[in-house]
């Protein structure tokens, strides 16, 4: 049998409650498996009208490589297409005449582009292709966690810095090689763009007779751009892993028992059959009943969740008695 109490408002707290997972997927058929569904692109400058060649990995959902180029730089890049090394350009210098007319320079810096990070976003979009990959939000949840992204195959591995920048390290390179490339990852969309192996600010001098011997690769370090992109948006040795961030909101609910409360069981085997009297042994002062089950009930009194204690739980003559039910939403 069941003894109720209303809740009061100081009784349940919301609060929420962010939590990761890791993925790892091994091979270009395990990522477009019909549960996983990351996909991978390539984009292409030109005219639609012209070129509507498709791309994608995964049937019945391909896109023309013009138009992811043009999305990719309208999203993401529009307003370091001005600017010097990746950064925003300058604000408008333009001059507005007396006849409504425009003449000078007009920077767009209006577009959101969803910047990860305050300091040098290192974001140079490249004139003629792109490599584009998509997470779907079903494993990434709220957004990409930083620091989680890995991406390796025979053109190098590719990681994230935490700010949405792109590392890169070179096949023969070791561990501790990774520097700085074209291209970034957006968490909150989880989205990938690889524009080339070229790392940022370094002068590529890796040729017979002038190579560094230590420190440049022999016969170059670095990878075209053609075979770069094509090695990680259509080869299958490709392997991809992060960690995904979701938030849930769990709500706790305060059941306390007065001290004066439900000290008396409900148990109807308690009772004499007879005459219904209590027994003698179950009105003795060291008597008390124990909790084993906390219900939740609505307003019309319909059970909606039922918590077991792992073991019964006295309630106390002296003292109250709080129970801690926690559901996640």
């Amino acid at each position: 049998m069941a003894a109720y109490k209303q809740f009061n408002s100081q009784d349940i707290i919301i609060s929420p409650l962010e939590i990761n997972k890791g993925f790892s997927f091994i091979g270009g058929n395990a990522l477009t498996a019909s549960d996983v569904g990351i996909d991978r692109f390539t984009g292409i400058n030109g005219n639609y009208l012209t070129n509507q060649t498709l791309t994608g990995n995964i049937e019945d959902e391909k896109f023309a490589k013009v138009l992811v180029y043009n999305s990719i730089k309208q999203l993401y890049y529009t307003n370091y297409l001005s600017g010097s090394n990746g950064q925003i350009s300058n604000g408008t210098t333009a001059s507005f005449n007396t006849d409504g007319t425009i003449t000078g320079p007009v920077y767009q810096t209006s577009y959101y582009n969803y910047e990860q990070t305050t300091l040098n976003p290192r974001k140079s979009f490249p004139t003629s292709s792109i490599g584009v990959i998509s997470i779907p939000s079903k494993l990434f949840g709220d957004y990409i966690q930083p620091n989680s992204f890995l991406l390796e195959g025979v053109s190098g591995s590719i990681k994230d810095d935490g700010e949405g920048r792109l590392l890169w390290k070179h096949p023969n390179e070791p561990a501790t090689g990774y520097e700085y490339m074209e291209g970034n990852i957006i968490y909150q969309h989880g989205i990938i763009t690889l524009f080339n192996s070229f790392t940022t600010g370094r002068t590529i001098a890796s040729t017979y007779g002038n190579a560094i011997y230590g420190t440049d690769l022999y016969g170059g370090d670095e990878i075209s751009r053609e075979d770069f992109i094509d090695a990680f948006i259509t080869g299958s040795n490709v392997t991809c892993s992060f960690s995904s961030s979701y938030k849930i909101f769990e709500t706790q609910y305060k059941c306390t028992i007065g001290e004066s409360e439900f000290n008396y069981s409900s148990n109807p085997t308690i009772l004499s059959g007879s005459e219904g009297f209590v027994y003698d042994q179950y009105t003795s002062s060291y008597f008390d009943p124990y909790v084993t089950t906390v219900g939740m009930y609505n307003e019309q009194f319909e059970l909606l969740a039922v918590g077991k204690l792992a073991q019964p739980l006295p309630t106390s003559r002296t003292t109250d008695t709080t129970i801690l039910v926690n559901i996640d939403k």
